[in-house]
C-alpha cells in the first residue's frame, strides 16, 4: 500500500498498541493515525483468532466509516480478519446486512454512533467480550453531540479492555472523556492544531457579492487538478455548485441531506479524478483521505478555529503540497486572529484582483466594538455603520464598497450579506451554542418536522454578475 517508513505518530503509537496500554493520540490530521492503530490491531486479531467481535472502532460520519473499513481490507488482504460499517442512511437490505455482522460477529466493526445505538436498542448486539475500542476523530464526535451516545455504549463494553482515543485537537472536554473511559493512558502529542507545512495558505478579504467573481477568477488563473470548495452552510452547497457549473466547470456536491448512494458516487468520481470540483460541508472536512487534493475553497471562514485546521488539511497530506485559500467577509475578521492564534503564525491577506475592485480592510476587532460583544456590519444592514460613525471610522467599512456613478445599482443588503451570527446550525456544530438561535431554530423545525427548515429571512447566496 506504499508504506515503507512510519510516520511519527505510528511510530509512537504501535509500540505501546501492541505492548496493550490504552492510549491518548493527538496529532495532526493527515498524519497517518488510521493506520496507527489499525496495524497492529490487525496483527493481534490475526493470530489471536477470536471468535467474536474484538475491536470496535468509533467515528463520526459515514464517509470515515466506509473510508476505514477499505483500509482494513487493504492492510489486511492477507490476513484473517473480517470488518463491516456501520452506518445510518443506507437501504433496507444493507440494515439486514449490518445485523448480521453484529449477529454472527465480524472482527472489526467500524460505526457511527447513533447507527450502532439503533442496533444495540434492538438487542442483539453482543460486544460483551470485546478486547478493543478506538475512538477516531473524537473531537469531531463530541462537537456533533455524541458525548452520551458513547458513554451509553461504553457502559455496555467489558471494564477489561483496550481503548485508544484518537484527535486532531485537544479540548477539555476530550480531557473529560478520556478520564471517564482510559486507564492509566500513555500520551503522544503531535504537532496540535497546526496544518502541515507544505499547505500555501492564503486569505482574501471580500465582500460577499465579490466571492463568486473571485471563485471564477481563481479557477481560471490556478492550476487546479482536484479542489473542495468548504461552505459552513449545507442550504449554500447547491447554489454554489451551480454558479461554478454557470462558469463552465464541472462540479458536484457533498451535503448530509444527500441521500448515502449518492454522496458516495460523488466521492468515489472525485477520488477518481472523473470529478475535478466538489462543494461540501464539514463532513468532508475529517479523516477522509482523497490523494494529491491540489487546493481547498473556505467559500466561508470556518466557525471555529480548529474547523479551519481540519479543512485545510485536507491538501498536502502525507508530505505533499497543496493550496489553501480562504475568503474572509467583513464579518468574520475576528475568527482570522482566532486562527492565526491556534496556528501560531500569520497568515498572508491578499489584495483582490483589481477587476473585482477594493475589498474590505481588515480590522478584526471588530467583533468587540461595543460592551456586548455584538458584530458591527450586519450584513450591511446599518448596525455597523451605527456604530462605525460613533467611533468616528468612515461608513464604508459597514458593508459594502460606495456607489459611484455609472456603476451598475447595488444589489439589495439582504442579498448580498449573510450576517454570521444569524446562520443556521452548521453540520457537526454542538448544541446549546446559542439559546437564542436555538429557540428560533426550534420554531422552524416545529413548522416543517421532516428535515432542516430554511430560517426565515436568511438572504439567498449572493450571484455572480458574470
Amino acid at each position: 500500500m506504499g508504506y515503507n517508513n512510519p510516520t511519527p505518530v505510528q511510530q509512537q503509537a504501535i509500540p505501546l498498541i501492541i505492548e496493550g496500554k490504552d492510549m491518548i493520540a493527538c496529532a495532526q490530521t493527515g498524519t497517518g493515525k488510521t493506520a496507527a492503530y489499525l496495524l497492529p490491531l490487525i496483527d493481534r486479531i490475526s493470530h489471536a483468532n477470536y471468535p467474536y467481535t474484538s475491536t470496535l472502532i468509533l467515528v463520526p460520519t459515514r464517509e470515515l466509516a466506509k473510508q476505514i473499513d477499505e483500509q482494513v481490507e487493504g492492510l489486511g488482504y492477507f490476513a484473517p480478519v473480517s470488518s463491516i460499517a456501520i452506518y445510518g442512511g443506507n437501504k433496507g437490505d444493507e440494515w439486514e446486512q449490518q445485523k448480521r455482522a453484529l449477529t454472527s460477529g465480524a472482527d472489526i466493526i467500524i460505526a457511527t454512533p447513533g447507527r450502532l445505538m439503533s442496533h444495540m436498542a434492538m438487542g442483539y448486539v453482543r460486544l460483551d467480550q470485546l478486547e478493543y475500542l478506538v475512538l477516531d476523530e473524537a473531537d469531531k464526535m463530541m462537537d456533533m453531540g455524541f458525548m452520551d451516545d458513547i458513554l451509553k455504549i461504553v457502559r455496555q463494553l467489558p471494564v477489561k479492555r483496550q481503548t485508544l482515543l484518537f484527535s486532531a485537537t485537544m479540548p477539555r472536554k476530550i480531557r473529560d472523556l478520556s478520564k471517564q473511559i482510559l486507564q492509566n493512558p500513555s500520551e503522544i502529542n503531535l504537532a496540535i492544531s497546526k496544518p502541515a507545512e507544505g499547505i500555501d495558505q492564503r486569505l482574501y478579504l471580500t465582500y460577499d457579492n465579490q466571492k463568486l467573481p473571485l471563485l471564477e477568477h481563481l479557477l481560471n488563473d490556478l492550476e487546479v487538478h482536484s479542489m473542495i470548495v468548504f461552505t459552513s452552510r449545507k442550504s449554500n452547497v447547491n447554489q454554489i455548485v451551480r454558479s461554478i457549473q454557470k462558469m463552465g466547470f464541472e462540479a458536484a456536491g457533498i451535503q448530509s441531506d444527500l441521500e448515502q448512494d449518492e454522496r458516495e458516487k460523488v466521492l468515489q468520481s472525485f477520488k477518481n479524478r472523473q470529478l475535478r470540483i466538489i462543494v461540501a460541508t464539514d463532513i468532508l472536512s475529517r479523516g477522509i483521505d482523497i490523494d494529491s487534493l491540489s487546493h481547498v475553497i473556505n467559500f466561508d471562514m470556518p466557525q471555529d478555529a480548529e474547523d479551519y485546521v481540519h479543512r485545510v488539511g485536507r491538501t498536502a497530506r502525507a508530505a505533499s503540497t497543496g493550496m489553501a485559500i480562504t475568503f474572509v467577509n467583513e464579518n468574520d475578521m475576528y475568527r482570522v486572529r482566532k486562527v492565526e492564534q491556534l496556528i501560531e503564525r500569520e497568515l498572508p491577506k491578499l489584495p483582490l484582483p483589481e477587476a473585482l475592485g477594493e475589498g474590505p480592510a481588515f480590522d478584526p476587532t471588530r467583533r468587540f466594538d461595543n460592551k456586548h460583544g455584538s458584530k458591527n456590519g450586519r450584513g450591511g444592514q446599518g448596525g455597523g455603520n451605527r456604530n462605525n460613525s460613533r467611533s468616528g471610522k468612515p461608513a464604508r467599512s459597514g458593508g459594502r464598497p460606495p456607489h459611484k456613478a455609472g456603476d451598475p445599482k447595488p444589489a439589495a443588503k439582504t442579498a448580498t450579506h449573510t450576517p454570521s451570527d444569524r446562520l443556521p446550525r452548521t453540520e457537526g456544530q454542538a448544541a446549546g451554542e446559542n439559546p437564542n438561535r436555538n429557540r428560533n431554530r426550534n420554531k422552524n423545525r416545529n413548522r416543517k418536522p421532516s428535515g432542516e427548515a430554511k430560517p426565515q429571512g436568511t438572504p439567498p447566496l449572493p450571484q455572480s454578475n458574470n
